[in-house]
């Protein structure tokens, strides 16, 4: 019989196979790897949502956001949720509005005949913008 011409692979061929393979397919692995750190910042990066009521509330009171001004009411949540904030007035020129942070949503929303009594319950922190 001749050992030479059998089917069966080695030992040494069988583990530099599985070996090889196990190689590719930890790297392959490691590509595919997003960082903690690159998901926390795409998260604090989004945007403020609206709630329903919210949404409501600025199209009964005729209030119109600009660019500028939904951009502070923005950075007016990122600065609560910095200090530990989580239910935030934010005051943004003449309009208030109530911002869960945790949520990045604005609860609801007031013009200035609103603020009139300057009375605002259930919030913890407050941000003038």
């Amino acid at each position: 019989m001749d050992i030479q011409k059998n089917s069966f692979l080695s030992i040494d061929q069988l583990a530099n196979q599985y070996l090889n393979n196990s190689r590719k397919t930890v790297k392959a692995a490691q590509e595919n790897l997003v960082s903690f750190q690159e998901i926390l910042q795409s998260k604090s990066n989004e945007q403020l949502k609206f709630s329903k009521h919210a949404t409501v509330r600025l199209a009964d009171r005729g209030i119109e956001l600009t660019d500028a001004q939904l951009e502070r009411l923005n950075d007016g949540a990122q600065k609560a949720g910095q200090k530990g904030i989580r239910d935030s007035l934010v005051i943004v020129d003449n309009l208030a509005f109530i911002v869960n942070v945790p949520n990045k949503t604005v609860v609801t929303a007031m013009d200035s005949r609103e603020t009139e009594e300057n009375v605002f319950t259930n919030i913890n922190g407050a941000v003038i913008m």
